[in-house]
């Protein structure tokens, strides 16, 4: 009896552990949004895309030129001057793929920029939930923003004041 009772205490105690987490939320938009270097570099990428997008658009629409006025002088061309003005259309539509690549690509500027700019700030959000979780004692801090398995949550555990605050951007 004794045994069946120590057993049932440990267990107990036990469940009663694993109730004591703590877990609080976070909000990463709302952090992100409250941090003006963070604004400042999204737009930096976003104008530095838009310049990138428009010379790509434009080197695709002078290969679209020349298949254009290549299609319209087709009748009149000698079989050596279709195959030039054949490549000269191919090589005008890969040097835009190229482009595209360079710029946009997974290893592409936009990539490194974003790398540059962005990760340092997210660096620092980290160090600051940290700090808050530390602090607080918490086990588990959520992302309100992405997790979408939280359906519901309490704004009382929501600890995105505190990191802006550990930041230095007090709301």
């Amino acid at each position: 009896m004794k045994k069946i009772l120590i057993l049932s205490l440990i267990m107990v105690l036990g469940t009663l552990g694993a109730h004591a987490q703590k877990f609080a939320l976070i909000d990463m938009e709302y952090i992100l949004k409250n941090i003006p270097a963070y604004e400042m570099a999204n737009e930096q990428l976003n104008t530095l895309s838009k310049k990138w997008q428009l010379e790509i658009e434009e080197l695709q629409q002078e290969a679209q030129n020349l298949y254009k006025s290549y299609q319209a002088d087709l009748v009149f061309l000698s079989p050596e001057m279709k195959t030039k003005r054949e490549a000269e259309v191919v090589a005008k539509e890969q040097e835009a793929q190229e482009l595209k690549r360079t710029y946009f690509g997974t290893e592409g500027e936009l990539f490194k920029r974003r790398e540059a700019l962005i990760k340092p700030i997210q660096d620092e959000i980290y160090n600051a939930v940290k700090e808050v979780a530390t602090s607080k004692s918490l086990q588990v801090i959520l992302d309100r923003a992405s997790a979408m398995s939280v359906i519901y949550a309490s704004p009382s555990i929501d600890v995105s004041n505190e990191v802006l605050q550990k930041l230095g951007y007090s709301k």
